[in-house]
């Protein structure tokens, strides 16, 4: 059986051909894991990149896509400390606001709770720490949603203690 030419030519063939697309295709996933940051605010700036602008809305616009959610209470990791904050999310459109409002109570809050849980006081500290929460929330939430994108969040209130 192996001492037919032909089979032996078309099975080194096939061989060849899946050695090709097998690395192929490692070297496609290589590439693509290596195009993505591991920088929460890089990857905030990717995940709207898709964000088509258009005109400034109007203040009444803004206000009908914006949810509020106050008083998010705490414990800091590592720590005694804890923080209330209060975040106001901007949606990019109406769907979106209405599927964001709908995960409020769980999906939403049980995110910030977890975010918040897992940085310590010094992280969480200062206009860096808060576009870092920022970043790593906007990741998070956006990931959520199907309607529509997170389009900005604004941290409204913040005590830490």
């Amino acid at each position: 059986m192996f001492k037919n030419k032909i089979f032996v030519l078309i099975v080194s063939i096939l061989i060849a051909i899946t050695l090709i697309l097998t690395a192929a295709f490692v070297l496609w996933n290589f590439m693509e894991k290596g195009s993505k940051s591991s920088d929460p605010a890089v990857q905030a700036q990717e995940s709207v990149a898709n964000v088509k602008p258009t005109k400034a809305p109007s203040a009444e616009t803004v206000k009908a896509n914006t949810s509020i959610v106050k008083d998010v209470l705490t414990n800091l990791s590592g720590s005694q400390n804890f923080i209330k904050i209060s975040f106001a999310f901007e949606m990019e459109n109406s769907k979106a606001k209405s599927e964001f409002d709908s995960l409020l109570d769980s999906a939403v809050k049980g995110i910030i709770v977890q975010t918040l849980g897992d940085l310590t006081m010094d992280q969480i500290e200062g206009s860096k720490g808060s576009d870092n929460l920022i970043a790593t929330l906007m990741n998070k939430l956006n990931k959520q949603l199907h309607e529509g994108k997170i389009k900005q969040i604004w941290i409204t209130d913040k005590v830490l203690q």
